[in-house]
């Protein structure tokens, strides 16, 4: 038999009145008793999604302080205008709140008042955990986690479509440039970039295969790992970049160093945001429909029962001069 509010309350040690104003997320409660509350109910197995009836009208968009600000992360700027699109058109206000980890996530988050959460982009998991304890209904998007519905691009297919290409322009000495492996998006384009290699028949090589810093370090990082990659016995002859802005410090750095691309190096991205058709050359991308995600988390909280709690979205291919060679 299913569990009940008046089953939570005796377990919790908390009144029914206490239950409902913890799983519905509303104020007047202290975070402790918020938490234990929707502790319980976890454990016994209650369905908080059935306590919110009543239609959404406020979502707060979440980003990780990592990817702030918004107007240097033209990724997540266009994700957070297709989430605003997709609230306009139902009748809801969206609004945006950065986050870290020393933040008072809790309090900042009540400010809002929200009736739902949309987080996008790498959250640490203690940070997912604080805000999962609000009972509020989540949605991720490019992220993942276990019993949270999310909206993520192909990663995988978008990493093996890139590396699958330089293989195809007769590149064999393939470097992976990734950001953290905390990343749910960088560990699937690596798995991508792997099964490429495997598939042509080349075992990947450690050493091709280099970290870099993620935020304001990213792109001195992303220049240092290049030219580590350069200074190997045996150096790349193509490079595959986790994400655009590693691929176009890669193709700065190239400048810098005389090193002709695509030449004696092929470069491919991942996002395929505005600043890679305006290099010189222009980066090879995997393009992402970046509003699209948007659109598709803020329906994620809409129909929370739709087919399906976990979405991935088609990527393709867009290739340019950076590792376009011949005709």
């Amino acid at each position: 038999m299913a569990a009940t509010v008046r089953d939570i309350a005796h377990a919790a040690g908390v009144s029914v009145g206490t239950v409902s104003r913890a799983l519905k997320g509303q104020p007047g409660l202290t975070e402790t008793t918020r938490a234990h509350v929707c502790a319980v109910a976890a454990q016994l197995g209650y369905d908080i999604g059935r306590l919110r009836r009543k239609p959404l009208r406020r979502v707060l968009f979440l980003l990780h302080r990592q990817h702030s600000p918004l107007s240097a992360n033209l990724f997540y700027s266009e994700v957070l205008h297709g989430a605003e699109e997709a609230c306009r058109d139902a009748g809801m206000a969206l609004s945006f709140l950065s986050l870290g980890p020393t933040d008072p996530v809790l309090e900042q988050v009540e400010l809002h008042a929200p009736d739902a959460l949309l987080c996008a982009g790498f959250f640490e998991p203690e940070l997912l955990h604080l805000l999962r304890g609000t009972g509020l209904p989540l949605a991720l998007i490019d992220m993942w986690a276990d019993g949270l519905p999310s909206v993520n691009p192909d990663h995988r297919q978008g990493g093996y479509l890139a590396t699958r290409h330089l293989l195809e322009q007769r590149r064999r000495n393939i470097a992976y440039l990734s950001g953290s492996p905390a990343h749910y998006s960088v560990r699937q384009r690596a798995l991508g970039y792997r099964q490429a290699l495997y598939d042509a028949g080349i075992l990947a090589d450690p050493q091709l295969e280099v970290l870099v810093a993620d935020g304001e370090a990213l792109e001195q990082d992303a220049a240092a790992a290049l030219r580590a990659l350069l200074a190997l016995p045996h150096p790349p002859d193509a490079v595959f970049a986790f994400n655009d802005a590693a691929a176009l410090a890669a193709l700065r750095t190239c400048a810098e160093l005389g090193v002709r691309v695509p030449e004696q190096l092929a470069i491919v991205g991942f996002d395929n945001i505005a600043a890679a058709a305006q290099a010189n050359p222009g980066l090879s991308s995997v393009a992402v429909d970046k509003p699209g995600l948007g659109q598709a988390g803020i329906r994620r909280l809409l129909h929370p029962d739709g087919t399906g709690a976990d979405e991935v979205m088609p990527v393709r291919l867009i290739v340019r001069g950076s590792s376009r060679t011949g005709a």
